[in-house]
């Protein structure tokens, strides 16, 4: 069954026993005709001559230094150079990287005239893939060419060399602790506290005690079930309690709770809170909207909320965060950190780390640190972190070692009250009778605690979730603690001065003792780098069962996020451009509050909420896509009851799986706009839904393309009737609209017909069919086959339909790469796995199903596939036959459902030879890599990692990658496997809180790539440059030019390929599909939108470009924030025939002519957040620099 797809004949010339290929012309190519119109200037043609002799020298010395290299003489002999010699030579390679550089600018320069020159040539007729005799499908060659220019300096960066070595390296940290849980005493996870009673003579004890009150955006109760039940009642609370005394604090955290309690109080109010931040008694704490989960959650969607909550309050209170505050989240990611200290704060605070890690760093006095990026060259990310010892943010847990003791000093808990201390021992309330031994009591708490820092200065946070709700908690807190305080500080004896403050006295307290300005490296204190995954509270109790748990939402906040940067950047390039155009008044300046309601859908929101912002997201991309693909702009019209666009997809409700629309073609064109979200141009397969077999689909300009139908299948042997998929490979301009024509067609146009072979395993089954399509029933089950493109050729087992082998193209042998299911149950005892911990019986076991699968393979020219139907799990593994990067790896989808499954978790495992050992690598946020080991000392769960984005395994030749389009638990727990968790269902709660098992499970699709990449030999950059490198080091040290693999795997640093970054923005970032929702003739003129003048560098990322508040906060500003981030990539694999366009250019980019038709008003530095200029608005500099992983936000206003 080899689906065997031949490169083009250039390339191949008839070879692997194949008649030769009569040569076809290329798209932009005529007879006669050279590549360079006549028209071309002079300079281009010298560029031209120029770059080819350049290349010609370079490419001799090239050849010259190969022969060097694999001279075996001189290898015998050693480098027996003299030195002066060596160093003469290491000046000309100096002199020739430089050259180098110049060369690679140069041939961006003509990459980009001759990409200007094929894209604006004639189209020529039409090229169709064709079949050979054996059952190959032949795609035309590639019209335009396509470029692969990387700067050598570019590579240096993940080559580490520059990387600063920190005291404390997490991965370090886990390899050296026991993790054996000893009995501590009191302090069940720690260890006794002793002291000397005279150690705080000279320098007295500062405590600060820090109430707080922490308030989930939707938990057990909605969002707005919280806010009327209990946030609104705390915060008017607090604005009356905190006025009786101004010695009184309080720190608030979540924004999205104050907005709404701020949109529903009085000026007088207002002016009072105002007040109260103004003197330092309130203090707003991070600022986010939200406290996010830091393991799930994408780098776009933590930035993002930080802006909401930062411009809030920036507009509304005229105040910006200096303190990050982290009580909540299960395990701590060090992208926070980063993007705390970018956005100029210069403090944080963590809790939820593992047990054993805070005792250990408790023993060592290592609880406050410099956290540091592992890839910063420098100590530029460095932000100072408090982490909280004990077991919980609660009040018993906070005061000292001993919770029986601090929980007699919550004064909520008095008798008479809810809640009790369950350790039996009330608290009292303070009297004069009772003062000294309570105040006694309480200070050998604080005394103990603070023996576990380095300074003398103290933090005691007071609060809990929802606290401080009703004002006799207020009173009972405050009263008593002020009468506590009061004795202690009026006792010069005991050498302590104690005190209600926020988190930032408490942490100007300690950079004011230890004599440094804020936000620098106290003396003394260590260097952290690494992550705080995976989290366990108590014994091997780890919280990795909620890195899948409920993957339906994970999956749909995923497609939620990518609609909503889509929506954010159309909006503000239909905007600029209408008022470019002065059409401002016509365009709906209202979309614009649509953009902030999906902000209002907090992490646990109601998910008619979800629904309602996605369905509104899409409003604004059509809008806006609406006026920009108008090529007469006065012929604009919006309709809100009549969109001129209609959606890609529809949703019956917030819990079922969309479906995709169907378009009605006719002999009158119906019209198809395209938007591809990414910044580089795209070409991949868009596939319709249409209601005929025979259909013509033509570019704007009426060129014919050509295009595969194939059955829309609503089961595994059901084709929808009257429904059939149309599939064109189209070239979709980056963050731009492409415009495509649909039709009804006559008999004999280009339609290439996928086949489809349907094998049922001995099941009786009935099979619904339409004659245009060629389907073949098996009723027995198929031998072992595989499908082969241009770039891959994948292989299946025949009885499952699984994936087996891959090879990719110009390899000799197949690569083993095998997918199998299997099934974790939960343990017999009483703590069993829930909601949030992952507590197995044991290893997994291969899932099982009753029957044997049905498996339909489909091939046709553009894309060929494997569907394998089980009883639980449906997969599909398709390969596209286009050039780029969608051909280059697989796409494998599963849809999931375990709804009747009791206390099962289904995981999806991928075997290979590559000899990875104990090593894999999960991404942090989408936003950067961590290297993993698998730990034997630890139980299994314990291995699980979370993975937003992606995970891979390498050896020595080669790194499979395994991308996803939703957040899932992944681990690789023996050499040479990737395991992934796809769904849980879970029939009891696992005592955190929550109550609830996971008893709601949906069908779910999850998304994945599966990228197979070769190494270069050892990590460097390819060619040219490394050869030199290598002679050079050969020279100067025989011997020692060994791989450097060990050493790369030893790193605490990795980073993926740009082909494997392009990979996941494909996957998470899909082309939206919007037919015209008029089905008339009378259509006017519709022009593809072009918005970028010039090509972003391959390693740079537009994450947003986000229209600011007026103030009127339902209307734009004339003002937009871009936030670019630059990725680290790695050199060391292979970039051979990628068939996409990609150059670097050190971290240089020109905004001023980047926007096409826009003028570049004014550009400003800021900090991530917008709230600090760091440089001065300027119309004429426009030229920036960004250093390999930053990010960087600018205010820009368009001209």
């Amino acid at each position: 069954m080899g689906h065997r797809l031949q490169r083009p004949p250039a390339a191949d010339g008839g070879s692997r026993g194949r008649p030769a290929v009569p040569p076809r012309r290329a798209r932009g190519f005529r007879p006669g005709r050279s590549l360079w119109l006549p028209g071309m200037k002079l300079k281009k043609q010298v560029t031209v001559c120029g770059a080819a002799i350049f290349c010609v020298a370079v490419f001799s010395l090239y050849l010259m230094l190969d022969r060097v290299q694999h001279d075996p003489a001189r290898h015998q002999h050693g480098g027996n150079f003299p030195r002066s010699q060596i160093s003469v030579l290491q000046n000309r390679i100096e002199q020739l990287e430089q050259l180098l550089e110049e060369n690679h600018e140069i041939i961006s320069h003509i990459k980009d005239s001759v990409l200007e020159l094929t894209a604006h040539a004639e189209g020529p007729p039409l090229l169709l893939p064709y079949h050979t005799p054996n059952g190959s499908w032949v795609l035309p060659p590639e019209a335009r060419p396509s470029f692969f220019s990387i700067s050598p300096q570019d590579c240096q960066f993940a080559l580490g060399s520059k990387g600063h070595k920190t005291e404390l390296q997490m991965l370090a940290v886990y390899s050296l602790l026991p993790f054996d849980n000893q009995d501590g005493g009191v302090w069940k996870q720690g260890f006794d506290i002793t002291y000397e009673p005279h150690e705080w003579d000279d320098e007295p004890l500062q405590v600060f005690v820090v109430p707080h009150s922490h308030n989930d955006p939707g938990w057990i109760k909605t969002f707005d079930k919280y806010y009327y039940d209990q946030t609104q009642h705390i915060l008017n609370s607090m604005v009356l309690k905190m006025q009786e005394d101004p010695r009184r604090r309080f720190i608030w955290s979540e924004i999205s709770f104050f907005s709404k309690w701020w949109d529903n109080i009085s000026s007088q109010k207002r002016a009072a809170v105002r007040r109260l931040v103004g003197n330092g008694q309130l203090e707003m704490v991070t600022g986010g909207w939200v406290m996010p989960d830091e393991a799930n959650s994408h780098y776009f969607a933590m930035i993002d909320q930080l802006i909401e909550g930062h411009q809030w309050l920036e507009k509304n209170i005229g105040v910006t965060p200096r303190s990050g505050w982290a009580v909540d989240p299960f395990g701590l990611s060090p992208t926070m950190p980063y993007l705390l200290k970018r956005a100029n704060l210069t403090s944080m605070l963590i809790q939820r780390v593992h047990y054993a890690i805070k005792k250990h760093f408790a023993a060592t006095q290592n609880l406050e640190f410099m956290w540091r990026q592992t890839w910063d060259p420098d100590s530029s990310t460095d932000i100072f972190c408090h982490m909280m010892p004990f077991y919980s943010y609660d009040v018993p847990h906070t005061c000292g070692p001993d919770p029986k003791i601090c929980c007699q000093f919550d004064f909520k808990r008095l008798p008479g009250g809810r809640i009790n201390c369950p350790w039996k021992v009330p608290p009292r309330a303070i009297t004069d009778a009772n003062v000294a031994e309570r105040a006694q009591l309480l200070l050998d708490q604080y005394r103990k605690k603070s023996k576990l820092y380095r300074s003398k200065v103290l933090l005691v946070p007071l609060g809990d979730d929802f606290r401080y709700d009703k004002p006799q908690e207020w009173d009972a807190q405050f009263l008593n603690y002020q009468r506590l305080f009061d004795f202690l500080n009026a006792r010069p004896g005991l050498h302590v001065q104690a005190q209600f403050g926020t988190l930032s006295d408490y942490f100007d307290a300690l950079y004011k003792r230890t004599g440094i300005v804020p936000g620098m490296r106290p003396p003394g204190f260590p260097v952290l780098s690494g992550d705080f995954f995976s989290y366990a509270d108590r014994e091997d109790h780890y919280w990795t069962g909620y890195y899948t748990s409920r993957p339906f939402y994970k999956s749909l906040d995923r497609v939620l996020e990518s609609h909503l940067r889509g929506a954010e950047i159309l909006y503000s390039l239909a905007l600029s451009h209408a008022r470019h155009a002065g059409m401002d008044s016509r365009y709906p300046l209202a979309d614009y509050a649509l953009l902030t309601l999906p902000r209002g859908s907090a992490p646990h929101a109601p998910r008619p909420r979800l629904l309602h912002s996605l369905m509104n997201l899409k409003r604004v991309i059509i809008n806006a896509a609406h006026y920009l693909v108008l090529g007469d702009k006065d012929a604009y019209h919006y309709d809100p009851a009549a969109p001129f666009l209609g959606t890609d997809e529809t949703r019956l409700n917030q819990d079922s799986l969309p479906e995709k629309t169907v378009i009605k073609v006719d002999e009158v064109p119906r019209f198809v706009v395209v938007f591809n979200p990414l910044e580089q141009e795209r070409l991949g397969v868009v596939s319709l839904l249409v209601d005929a077999p025979r259909v013509r689909v033509l570019t704007e300009d009426g060129q014919p393309l050509a295009m595969q139908l194939s059955a829309h299948w609503t089961s595994a042997t059901d084709m929808m009737p009257n429904v059939y998929q149309v599939s064109v490979p189209a070239r979709v301009p980056a963050l731009g609209l492409a415009v495509l024509q649909l039709s009804r067609a006559f008999e004999g146009h280009a339609t290439l017909t996928a086949s489809t072979h349907l094998h049922l395993h001995g099941r009786d089954l009935p099979v619904r069919k339409h004659d245009a399509l060629p389907l073949r029933v098996l009723p027995i089950a198929a031998s072992d086959f595989c499908l082969e493109t241009q770039h891959l050729r994948a292989c299946f087992a025949g009885p499952t339909g699984l994936l087996q082998s891959v090879r990719r193209a110009g390899e000799e042998q197949d690569q083993r790469l095998s997918s199998e299911f299997f099934i974790y149950g939960t343990r017999t005892s009483k703590d069993k796995s829930g909601a949030y911990l992952f507590l197995p019986d044991g290893g997994a076991k291969p899932y099982a199903p009753k029957d044997p699968p049905i498996v339909r393979v489909t091939e046709g020219p553009f894309f060929s596939e494997v569907a394998s139907y089980y009883q639980h799990v449906q997969q599909v593994v398709r390969l596209y036959n286009v050039p780029g990067v969608e051909g280059l790896s697989l796409e494998v989808s599963c849809l999931v459902d375990i709804r009747d499954h009791v206390n099962k978790e289904l995981a999806l495992r991928f075997s290979t030879d590559i000899e990875s050992e104990d090593t894999f690598f999960t991404d942090l946020n989408g936003f950067q890599i961590q290297p993993r080991r698998y730990l034997k000392k630890l139980p299994l769960q314990a291995n699980f990692y979370p993975m937003p984005a992606m995970a891979y395994i390498q050896d020595k030749r080669s790194r499979l990658t395994l991308h996803t389009a939703q957040a899932l638990g992944v681990s690789s727990l023996s050499s040479g496997q990737l395991e992934v968790i796809l769904d849980r269902r879970l029939v009891q709660d696992d005592n955190r809180g929550l109550g609830q098992g996971l008893k709601d499970n949906k069908r779910t699709w999850s998304r994945f790539r599966l990228l197979l990449e070769r190494r270069t030999t050892a990590n460097k950059p390819s060619g040219f440059l490394s050869k030199l490198a290598s002679v050079f080091r050969d020279l100067a040290a025989p011997g020692t030019s060994a791989g450097s693999q060990e050493v790369q795997d030893s790193r605490p640093t990795s980073f993926p390929s740009l082909l494997s970054h392009a990979t996941s923005m494909h996957l998470n970032a899909e082309v939206l599909v919007m037919p015209v929702a008029q089905e008339k003739t009378a259509l006017p003129a519709l022009r593809s939108f072009l918005p970028l003048a010039s090509t972003v560098p391959c390693d740079f990322h537009i994450l947003n470009l986000r229209t600011l508040q007026a103030e009127d906060d339902s209307l734009p500003s004339a003002e937009a924030a871009l936030i670019l981030h630059r990725k680290g990539f790695d050199c060391g694999l292979e970039a051979k025939n990628l068939g996409f366009n990609c150059t670097t250019s050190q971290g240089k980019l020109v905004l001023g002519s980047l926007f096409q038709g826009l003028e570049l008003g004014s550009l400003q530095p800021t900090s991530l957040t917008l709230m600090y200029p760091l440089g001065t608005a300027s119309a004429n500099n426009t030229v920036i620099h960004l250093e390999p992983m930053e990010i960087a936000t600018f205010r820009l206003r368009f001209g």
